[in-house]
């Protein structure tokens, strides 16, 4: 008899959720079970599930007082991590795996990314089983402000941008971190708040149409990256 490899995915705010990325998972042949905290789903004591991604929030990976949940999260983390068990950390979700296992993580950082961006992949990709197979610049959705200031000691640094230097990386064999959304696609920007985005001198339909135009490559790249992470997962679960 097959068994159907796991994933837990915490869901941190209502205007999150896997996306796109839960669907690729789901094709090839991952069961995505979503945990919605901030509604008071319960997360687990243990991670019964053979992987677990972490989407992001607009807090710190630390803000218990806004977000009680998140000592369950970077338990539950470390457990996998412990375990060996494979981890997708997005935007909060990356800091968060930075900041449990020794990195450092900036609030208002000082140099927001909104829209799409391109990510400038690393020659130490090439080797990474997840990472590897992606062009050497990829577009991404971004929309952050905090940021991952220093990667832990053991971390294989693996994509940057000028603004935000630690965009991926990688901690032991099985573990990473990204500061983009690669779940998202263009229309999510539709939803940000404009005012907000003048702030910072942006234009949220050249922010939409960007997105747009970026959004084939993006596809392309990411349904790659979600297929090799849904691989990682299958080998790790059958082990």
């Amino acid at each position: 008899m097959t068994i159907t490899p796991t994933i837990l995915v915490v869901q941190n705010t209502p205007e999150s959720g896997p996306r796109r990325l839960g669907e690729w998972l789901t094709a090839d042949g991952i069961r995505v079970d979503v945990a919605h905290p901030y509604r008071g789903d319960e997360l687990p004591e243990r991670l019964d599930h053979d992987a677990i991604i972490v989407l992001g929030g607009d807090f710190m990976p630390d803000a218990d007082d806004r977000a009680p949940w998140l000592e369950a999260t970077r338990r539950l983390v470390t457990e996998a991590l412990s375990d060996a068990k494979p981890i997708l950390g997005i935007c909060l979700g990356g800091q968060l795996l930075a900041f449990v296992t020794g990195g450092s993580v900036r609030a208002d950082a000082g140099a927001p990314e909104n829209g799409s961006t391109a990510i400038r992949v690393r020659a130490e990709a090439a080797e990474d089983p997840v990472f590897a197979g992606l062009d050497d610049v990829v577009p991404a959705i971004e929309h952050h402000i905090d940021a991952i200031t220093r990667l832990p000691e053991s971390a294989v640094w693996l994509a940057e941008t000028d603004r935000c230097p630690y965009q991926a990386f990688r901690v032991g064999d099985n573990a990473w971190g990204v500061q983009f959304h690669p779940e998202v696609d263009a229309s999510r920007i539709e939803t940000w708040d404009p005012a907000r985005l003048r702030k910072y001198g942006l234009d949220r339909d050249e922010l939409y149409q960007a997105a747009l135009a970026a959004e084939p490559a993006a596809v392309v790249a990411w349904r790659g990256f979600a297929t090799r992470f849904a691989s990682v997962v299958r080998s790790s679960a059958a082990r």
